[in-house]
């Protein structure tokens, strides 16, 4: 059987491999591994008799069958449930912190379209799951041997009522300077970001136009959001505006566009914010997370101004790890998680355009020439198919990838890497130039077919 939690809990077709069935039997799972240990302890030694978990969603149609089923599935496990209703993932890890829940449940798919759907799970202090509780939790379902609550020992079910409020206040709290004065547009990508987003930029001072903020159930991410962000460099024009800020679906990601409509991702996000905390001392040992997929540019613009770049594999999780265990504050992904870990536990999108125009404002200078810190280097990815990705190893491969990486010497780099599920290599080449990226990397795409390519069985 595969693993059914992917690299982001559990996702499908809603309805179709993510049934209400699976939805109540993982709550019930979770219940049983996520309710013990030093928390659990501690609980029942405060007079609390049933262990809670804060239960969220985003705008998508199926998050109301589904949230049912595990509201279902934690409290006949004996589990106190605050519905908090639709809200970002990452207010919901940090509603789980903020009350000492024991845990967290989030049913969302984040930038996949409406008909998908996912249930992910925040341990107590809405910290990410490791891969082995995971496994605990789908172990559990199969063990049918635990006793159910009956009576008064059955979990109930109630609105959090103050669950938004308690999210802005934290995010308003964080803010190095107020935002008076800079004309925001924010595209929510019709998702959980829709109502607390506009709330938040409006009560720190900003001048706000919307698109994208009018969920529907099924037009989330619908040529809207982070991954369509033509959309907010039109609308930025049209307007007249400061500054673009995308969300995706679950808006724990941040994209952003410039004045001229010019988009600024995560990287440059990374780069500006990485300045901004080292001038104001913030920044724990001098040091940015990112992944290997980050530009040169950036690791360039961060050594210039002497802050270390700590690169992890591909996946905000795997960021997330590595500063924890380092102690270091900042970190992300190209695609816009970015995680501050003074005021979050988790990549959270509202928080990372808050503070990414409260550096416009407290600098006085504009998204575009805070960009500036850092030259993007042109990058071709290209994913080859067919081929067997556990053979990168192979010297043909290796000689091509040590010919090409002298000859760029400083001026860009090469990287080669396996997919996790399917037969794909893919190839990522950063050079000086556009048309000798995209030249390297055809070339190098042709050494992995030519060695790599898995022969027709018949």
């Amino acid at each position: 059987m595969p693993r059914l939690f992917g690299t982001d809990g559990v996702r499908g077709l809603a309805n179709g491999e993510l049934t209400a069935a699976l939805a109540l039997g993982l709550a019930q799972a979770s219940a049983a591994v996520l309710t013990h240990g030093h928390h659990a302890d501690a609980r029942r030694a405060s007079g609390r008799p049933r262990p809670r978990a804060v239960l969220a969603r985003d705008p998508r149609v199926s998050g109301e069958f589904l949230g049912a089923a595990v509201a279902a599935g934690l409290a006949s496990a004996g589990v106190d449930v605050l519905d908090a209703g639709v809200i970002p993932t990452p207010a919901a890890a940090f509603l789980v912190a903020d009350i000492d829940a024991d845990f967290g449940v989030m049913i969302s798919a984040s930038h996949n379209p409406a008909p998908d759907n996912g249930i992910k799970f925040f341990a107590a202090g809405g910290r990410k799951l490791p891969d082995e509780v995971e496994d605990r939790i789908e172990a559990a379902m199969h063990d049918h041997s635990a006793p159910t609550p009956t009576g008064g020992d059955v979990g109930r079910i109630t609105r959090f009522a103050d669950a938004e409020d308690r999210y802005v206040v934290h995010l308003l709290g964080t803010l190095p300077a107020r935002l008076d004065g800079i004309h925001v547009v924010l595209d929510c990508a019709n998702g959980a970001a829709s109502a607390v987003s506009p709330e938040v930029f409006v009560n720190a001072g900003a001048r706000v136009t919307l698109i994208g903020a009018d969920p529907d159930g099924v037009n989330i991410n619908d040529g809207v959001g982070s991954t369509h962000i033509d959309n907010l460099a039109r609308a930025v024009l049209e307007a007249g505006a400061d500054v673009g800020i995308a969300h995706d679906g679950d808006a724990d990601r941040c994209l952003a566009v410039d004045a001229a409509g010019n988009a600024v991702d995560g990287d440059q996000i990374m780069a500006i914010l990485a300045l901004s905390l080292k001038e104001r001392g913030r920044l724990a040992n001098d040091t940015l997370v990112a992944t290997i997929m980050s530009n040169l540019g950036l690791i360039r613009a961060m050594a210039d101004n002497g802050i270390a770049v700590e690169q992890t594999a591909v996946g905000d999780r795997y960021v997330l790890e590595r500063m924890n265990e380092g102690g270091f504050s900042l970190g992300g992904e190209q695609s816009g998680h970015v995680i501050f870990n003074e005021y979050a536990t988790t990549g959270d999108g509202i928080l990372t355009g808050l503070h990414l125009v409260a550096e416009m404002a407290r600098t006085g200078k504009s998204l575009a020439q805070l960009a500036e810190c850092m030259t993007v280097f042109p990058q071709v990815l290209l994913n080859v198919r067919g081929v067997d990705r556990t053979g990168l190893a192979d010297q043909g491969v290796q000689d091509a990838v040590a010919a090409h990486t002298a000859a760029l010497g400083d001026s860009g780099r090469v990287l080669l890497r396996p997919s996790g599920t399917e037969p794909v290599v893919r190839v990522m080449v950063e050079a000086a130039s556009q048309a000798d990226a995209e030249r390297i990397a055809e070339d190098l795409a042709d050494v992995v077919r030519a060695r790599l390519a898995i022969e027709d069985a018949a």
